[in-house]
């Protein structure tokens, strides 16, 4: 992948955007409805898209919100609609928008008071709080994010009663309903935004302190306390800087603030491998000012503009591999929550390490391994049978002391304060820890790369079948499994996943661009690693053009 030159360098002012004209083309444009990619799209994470490109516009937000409050009708969802939004440009005005259609349809809906910003795992977290205990009136929410995406896009995501992510039938039904409402224009309930934040339907709350009063019962903050740890923290200027003041105060915790800016160009951001403006934690370029001080602190953190995602800082290792940290993680909590029962397991996504495999099984759990998406973890964290989800894009959740559900979305916080909760119990930092894993188990090589991939071939890696692997050796070894649907859930990978006792691939198109994925993992050496993906390509073109899937497609139609 090419590293742009101002990659880790602070944002040149030309990258910046301008807020009030993102706000005006939010306001003003009207989308293509001939062109595809100006319409509702429901991704793994919702609805997302930029103003300026015509995919996130008022009136986007406009159909969305309608058809969510159609399909909470059609379900009976009466309850509290839970909503908040991050700290990117058009978020408040897509939340001005929303809240004037949820009000339009007399939905409570209970927001941040004082236009304040609200992570998405508060709103997971408060779903479930209010649903605990409920059979009928029952809470829901919505985020308004695009996570760690640029400057310029917005997001719009659902969570259902369960308080995740929303699965691929309502986000579907969603999305379907949202198109039709685009295109017809009418069927939208909707009041001025004057009249609906004084309506009876909207409440303004806090909820700050909720979730801050909570942590005691998912991270042990009294062994951080008592530890003495200095730790500092880089919200990325996204929706958990005002909830780290609260967490010092309350625990009475040393948690250095290092950038408390809230800024929605994000000029305070160094630039990403690519020459983008990008909030993401996992990125050594985007993190480069928090790793400068990693001798600072004993742990140091960040999370993405709606908190979701985390990126670890340590001394030992600088920032870590979103993968090493969920190893560590794993294996500390399922020897460290006593109280969590022995039956319950592991969630991964396909494409994470397999190192998690390896702690796994010498820890004596079930490993849960499912496809790409969060949604995936949701049902096994809501009822307790999964103790752990988490994907190699920086995403987790875990489950209370009790061993009750937390969060059934990702939360980076409680993931940055179990950094430090470690480091406290065990007197080693993560990435410390991480290191006793390779020496253990060996020393994994990972990698993604993309290859370029047409609409068509997209359409057939989707459908492959593991006959359609004609090879029986992936970089020199046997090849142990073909993998079309994810071992844990039985579901569509939506691609392909190859797997020897040493390495995998995983492959993978992608839901906006014309390439394919390629995730790789040796656990030999980089010239294996490398050797895995060349052949890798070479499987996955070769699979593209067989005449069996194309007779496999006829058949279908």
């Amino acid at each position: 992948m090419p590293i742009s030159p101002l990659a880790g360098k602070a944002a040149p002012r030309e990258l910046l955007i301008d807020p009030s004209q993102l706000e005006r083309e939010y306001c003003e444009r009207r989308p293509d409805l001939g062109n595809k990619n100006q319409l509702v799209s429901f991704g793994t994470s919702g609805h997302r898209g930029s103003p300026l490109n015509g995919s996130f516009t008022e009136a986007h937000i406009l159909a969305i919100t309608q058809a969510i409050c159609d399909y909470r009708r059609s379900q009976g969802y009466d309850g509290p609609l839970h909503m908040g939004k991050d700290t990117h440009a058009v978020s408040g005005p897509a939340q001005r928008t929303a809240l004037e259609v949820l009000a339009g349809n007399n939905v409570e809906t209970t927001i941040q008071r004082d236009d304040g910003f609200t992570p998405t795992p508060v709103i997971s977290r408060a779903i479930l709080v209010y649903n605990r205990n409920r059979k009928e009136h029952l809470a829901d929410g919505i985020v308004i994010t695009p996570s760690h995406n640029p400057p310029a896009d917005g997001g719009f995501k659902y969570n259902p009663p369960n308080g995740g992510p929303a699965d691929t039938d309502v986000t579907r039904w969603v999305e379907r309903r949202a198109n039709e409402l685009l295109r017809d224009g009418t069927g939208i309930k909707r009041i001025p935004f004057a009249a609906a934040i004084k309506a009876n339907t909207t409440h303004q709350e806090d909820f700050v302190l909720p979730y801050v009063e909570d942590l005691r019962n998912v991270i042990d903050m009294d062994a951080i306390r008592g530890a003495g740890l200095k730790l500092g923290v880089d919200p990325l200027g996204g929706a958990a800087a005002p909830y780290w003041e609260p967490i010092n105060s309350i625990y009475h915790l040393d948690i250095a603030v290092a950038n408390p800016t809230i800024d929605p160009t994000f000029s305070f951001m160094t630039v990403d491998h690519d020459g983008q403006i990008r909030m993401d934690p996992s990125s050594p370029y985007a993190m480069a000012r928090l790793v400068n001080l990693k001798n600072q602190y004993d742990v140091a953190f960040a999370n993405d503009p709606d908190s979701d995602r985390h990126g670890i800082v340590t001394p030992s290792s600088g920032l870590m591999n979103p993968n090493h940290y969920l190893a560590v993680a794993i294996r500390y909590l399922v020897t460290h929550r006593r109280t969590w029962p022995a039956h319950v397991a592991v969630g991964k996504t396909l494409v994470s390490s397999s190192m998690i495999d390896r702690v796994v099984h010498q820890l004596g759990r079930s490993l849960c391994e499912v496809p790409v998406g969060f949604k995936w973890f949701v049902p096994g964290l809501f009822e307790g049978s999964l103790c752990f989800g988490g994907e190699e894009s920086a995403g987790a959740s875990f489950l209370r002391m009790d061993g009750t559900v937390w969060t059934t979305d990702k939360d980076g916080p409680i993931m940055d304060l179990l950094a430090a909760e470690i480091t406290a119990r065990i007197g080693k930092d993560p990435g410390e820890l991480y290191q006793e894993l390779t020496n253990q188990f060996g020393t994994p090589y990972y990698t993604r790369i993309d290859a370029p991939a047409t609409p068509d071939q997209k359409a057939r890696l989707q459908k492959l079948s593991p006959e359609g692997v004609a090879t029986d050796t992936l970089a020199g070894e046997p090849i142990t499994a073909k993998l079309t649907s994810a071992p844990g859930n039985g579901a569509p990978i939506g691609g392909l996943k190859v797997m020897t006792d040493n390495g995998w691939f995983a492959a993978r198109p992608s839901g906006t661009e014309d390439i394919y994925k390629i995730y790789a993992e040796s656990f030999k050496d980089q010239s294996h690693l490398a050797a895995i993906v060349q052949e890798a390509q070479e499987i996955v073109t070769d699979a593209l053009r067989s005449p069996d899937l194309a007779l496999q497609e006829q058949e279908v139609r």
